[in-house]
């Protein structure tokens, strides 16, 4: 349903390398990157290798870039350690625990997740349901 989907950040440089390293371990890469120094419109996008972006984070200094607090981003986890990664690379890299590495047993019983919040206010989540 879902082609893709942006995300306001207050520092690309900064935010590309916690979303970098943040979904190496569920196995999304930085597929294309827009940072001309002094644009407006810089820009990184996230895939699978070798396919297009399905999450883009855009530069927008200045403004609040978290959307309310209603709005989350799942993303996919091939493996339970993936996860686990996922949650550790980002609270190394400055995020906000919001959920441990866990099965969330009220979502059913092989949902294994993690919850953090980005450096820009963003909830983010790595699943896995294997």
């Amino acid at each position: 349903m879902i082609h893709h989907l942006s995300l306001g950040v207050s520092d690309i440089v900064r935010a590309g390398r916690f979303y970098d390293e943040c979904l190496t371990p569920l196995g999304y890469v930085r597929v294309w990157e827009d940072l001309e120094q002094g644009s407006e419109d810089q820009a990184i996008g996230y895939g699978l290798p070798g396919g297009g972006d399905k999450l883009c984070l855009k530069l927008r200094p200045g403004e609040d870039c978290a959307p309310g607090a209603g709005f989350h981003l799942a993303f996919h986890a091939s493996t339970r350690a993936a996860v686990d990664l996922f949650h550790a690379s980002a609270l190394a890299l400055g995020g906000k625990d919001n959920g441990a590495p866990g099965v969330r047993a009220h979502y059913g019983p092989t949902y294994y997740a993690a919850f953090v919040i980005d450096l820009d206010g963003h909830r983010i989540e790595a699943v896995c349901k294997d």
